[in-house]
């Protein structure tokens, strides 16, 4: 047989390449070819179409919307999300297969086209409600890591009142008057407002960029000016992430609904072009304006006095509930919650949050990497290469890097990653460390707030997960471990 597929996850860093390799390796080891299109950080480099008329089924392992999908219409689709092609990659390939073999995929000539015919299999509403949020996460991500992290670098040269400088405000007895023309920016406040301003301007565009392609991944192309307008509504009237979240699920269902409208061939150009992006805009706006922004943009202010008035043991908390969802799913839609939780709380002004989120995800994998270290024996010749890499994407906050590990053996290190990282986020809430950039890992220890807390908390997390991870399979060690160790012996 001959397979195509595509692999996409929110962040397109670590889960949408490994989905990839587990395909290759899976269609491989079957005896069948596979073109695999990653569609991550760097871009996709697009299929040929050649291999794609000339396939036989197609298999999308994928948390967001797929890109272009038409391309692949008229042949056998297996679709379910990243995870599963990197944990069950063989049972993706195996049932695309055997679809394959019980509906043939049309294959036209040269230059002709495949008729529209084949469908992706029914999702449940949550299904496609996660669906939709990870794909305006994902395309939100790029402007949270570099306006954060600009943000970071300017704090961290031009000093604590660099935002008062570009935008004027008060600060330790000292009023600053708004540098009123863009233009003027680096004559006045130096290289550290140019990168405040620019900072701040990415980070504006995150609650519309969120609702802009969330209201995307539910309505496609037409979706996106409602929902970017919508989310513009959102900040315009401080309702903030929640009201970013409504706005773009309100734009997918407005637009999805006058999609269903059918008019004449002779219109049908207008309709696109016009009718729906006004239609679509104006009531998007309208209700975020009149009906439902107001009540949401009180709940964000809420949630915004509750975040800052949290302390001592509710503190602790906090950050010991965000650090077991951190380390759950190792970068899936629970772990990305506690992330925006996070950035959402950076965004507002309190920072200890996003220290105490960004030490959790950073401890699965060194946690990991450590057990392997210590008690090699308890795990695979393949974890314990998967080990050294390891070490690396932990310290760059790729909590991805313990997925090799938690798919071999889930009932053992996925609650061990859990409680490694709910032990670092209750002790970085415990120091009140603090993190100005919403990525990076060790390699922005310079924008901490008490780096010296925030490193007991990662030793802390890393300890913890070790520890728990070697307990269980002292205990009981798993199946394929011990299968491993045997046939390394008899070699």
């Amino acid at each position: 047989m001959k397979l195509v597929a595509v692999t996409s996850c929110p962040t397109g860093i670590a889960h949408t390449y490994m989905a990839a390799e587990a395909l290759e390796q899976a269609a491989v080891a079957a005896g069948h070819e596979i073109r695999v299109e990653t569609q991550g950080a760097a871009g996709a480099e697009a299929l040929n179409p050649i291999d794609i008329a000339e396939a036989d089924a197609v298999i999308f392992a994928a948390d967001v919307d797929v890109r272009d999908k038409e391309r692949f219409a008229g042949k056998p689709l297996v679709s379910g999300p990243v995870k599963r092609g990197i944990n069950n990659a063989a049972a993706m390939v195996a049932e695309a297969v055997a679809m394959a073999e019980a509906a043939p995929a049309e294959k036209p000539e040269a230059g002709s086209v495949a008729p529209m015919t084949a469908a992706a299999p029914k999702l449940g509403p949550g299904a496609k409600l996660r669906l939709w949020l990870m794909t305006g996460v994902s395309y939100m991500l790029p402007f949270v890591a570099a306006g954060g992290i600009l943000i970071a670098l300017a704090f961290l040269i031009g000093g604590a009142e660099i935002n008062q400088v570009v935008y004027g405000g008060d600060f330790e007895g000292v009023t600053y008057e708004a540098i009123a023309n863009p233009t003027d920016i680096l004559a006045q406040a130096g290289f550290a407002g140019v990168l405040m301003y620019l900072g701040a301007t990415a980070f504006s565009m995150l609650v519309p960029i969120l609702a802009g392609y969330i209201a995307f991944g539910m309505a496609d192309r037409m979706g996106i000016a409602p929902g970017v307008v919508g989310g513009l509504v959102a900040v315009a009237i401080g309702a903030g992430f929640l009201g970013g979240l409504v706005a773009g699920l309100l734009a997918g269902a407005v637009v999805m609904a006058l999609k269903l409208i059918k008019p004449g061939q002779a219109l049908q150009g207008i309709m696109r072009i016009v009718v729906i992006p006004l239609v679509g805009v104006f009531v998007v706006g309208f209700i975020m304006l009149v009906v439902v922004g107001q009540p949401i943009a009180a709940a964000q202010s809420w949630l915004t006095d509750w975040l800052a008035g949290l302390s001592g043991a509710n503190a602790i908390l906090l950050g010991l509930l965000l650090g077991a969802m951190m380390g759950f799913d190792l970068g899936g839609p629970v772990n990305k919650v506690a992330y925006l939780f996070g950035v959402g709380a950076l965004a507002s002004g309190d920072l200890t949050i996003m220290a105490a989120v960004m030490a959790a995800g950073m401890v699965p994998p060194l946690g990991m990497a450590l057990a392997s270290v210590l008690r090699p024996k308890l795990f695979t010749p393949g974890e314990r290469q998967a080990g050294k890499a390891a070490w690396l994407l932990g310290a760059s906050f790729i909590t991805e890097g313990a997925i090799p590990f938690a798919a071999a053996d889930p009932l053992r290190v996925i609650p061990s990653t859990m409680i490694g990282g709910a032990v670092a986020g209750a002790v970085s809430m415990a120091f009140e460390a603090t993190l100005r950039a919403p990525h990076g890992g060790i390699w922005v220890i310079g924008l901490i707030g008490n780096w010296g807390g925030f490193l007991v908390a990662l030793l802390a997390g890393t300890a913890a997960t070790c520890l728990a991870v070697l307990a269980l399979k002292t205990v009981a060690r798993s199946e394929t471990a011990a299968e491993a160790d045997e046939h390394v012996l008899a070699i």
